[in-house]
């Protein structure tokens, strides 16, 4: 009787520590949109063999910036580099980390009725467009590029992003670095003041738009078209070729561009390949004292950075997504190896 007592004794221990052990692990995300496919598809995936559980909010770039900043997730996620004045005010003078994940490509997807034809377009043609000096989808500027296309007396209507977004500044950096004007009277930002159009929340909110109006033309991530079947234009790079985005041409679009130890880098208007590409990335404190609960929890969330830069990476082009290139890998390797938990190594 006394030998099944502590049987029973040792085998509810064993429960104990078995479940304490498989605790699952929780982390909070938010931010940008344009990689919220791919991220879904990560985190379900990691959660599989690491029991960690993410609840990662798309609510744009623009809040991914302002919730890391306010300590109010675990890692935010921008397209956009943080500006050096927003990095400066992190909490007790922390250094904010952005880590690559993937690539992608923002496209001019459009509803023309009876029109299935990718169009040939042009940064400077795009700027004019969503400037409101192109103002008809058979404009003379249209129709020159685009030579057996029957364009129709269509009025154009633009949509844009209303919340503040890394799809918005890819797309706008881009129309920055090809036409003087815009980039005099708009500019290049997370949020810009846009010349007339409609706005729609998120990738998708913009890509609904599209659907719904005829003769609107809207920027979104590859992903977004191609998941709701939407027709998108190739766009001119500097060599004067029409390029079609896709995950071989964005890769080329990265292939020029070194980048920085900090990974705050640029990619439109390349020299080769696509030419309205961008890195995307996850923000994380250096300190994870800032961002996460303990110690233990900061390890996790480590690992699982690791993770998406290493075995993550199979999942990119099956999503529209492009892998990051082995430089950028070994950017994100040293970045994450410099995270710390108060000062003390992970």
């Amino acid at each position: 009787m006394k030998k099944a007592m502590l049987t029973l004794i040792g085998l509810s221990t064993l429960a104990l520590v078995s479940s304490a052990s498989a605790q699952t692990v929780k982390f909070t995300g938010a931010g940008a949109t344009f990689p919220f496919p791919l991220y879904s598809k990560y985190f379900a995936e990691y959660k599989k063999f690491a029991n960690v559980e993410v609840n990662y909010q798309s609510i744009g770039s623009g809040g991914g910036q302002k919730q890391i900043l306010a300590q109010t997730v675990d890692f935010g996620a921008s397209d956009s580099p943080m500006k050096d004045a927003d990095l400066a005010t992190a909490p007790g003078g922390n250094k904010i980390l952005h880590i690559p994940t993937a690539l992608g490509a923002v496209v001019a997807a459009y509803n023309i009725p009876g029109v299935t034809t990718s169009l040939k377009f042009t940064g400077p043609v795009l700027a004019d467009i969503f400037l409101g000096k192109i103002k008809s989808w058979n404009d003379p500027a249209l129709v020159k590029l685009n030579p057996g296309v029957t364009l129709p007396p269509l009025p154009i209507t633009t949509a844009h992003r209303s919340d503040g977004s890394g799809t918005s500044f890819v797309f706008t950096d881009y129309l920055s670095k090809v036409s003087p004007e815009w980039k005099t009277k708009v500019g290049a930002a997370n949020t810009v003041e846009w010349v007339g159009g409609v706005a729609g929340k998120g990738n998708e909110g913009v890509a609904g738009l599209i659907q719904q109006v005829p003769g609107t033309i809207g920027y979104i991530e590859l992903i977004y078209a191609k998941q709701n079947t939407i027709t998108y234009g190739t766009v001119q790079n500097k060599t004067g070729k029409f390029i079609e985005a896709s995950t071989k041409t964005v890769t080329e679009a990265a292939s020029k561009e070194n980048m920085p130890a900090d990974a705050r880098l640029s990619i439109t208007n390349s020299a080769v390949g696509y030419p309205i590409s961008s890195y995307t990335y996850l923000l994380v404190y250096t300190d994870l004292k800032y961002g996460t609960r303990d110690e233990k929890t900061a390890k996790e969330l480590v690992k699982m950075f690791n993770w998406v830069i290493g075995g993550g990476q199979r999942f990119n082009e099956a999503l529209g997504y492009s892998r990051l290139p082995q430089q950028a890998v070994g950017v994100a390797k040293k970045l994450i190896s410099s995270i710390n938990f108060g000062g003390k190594a992970l």
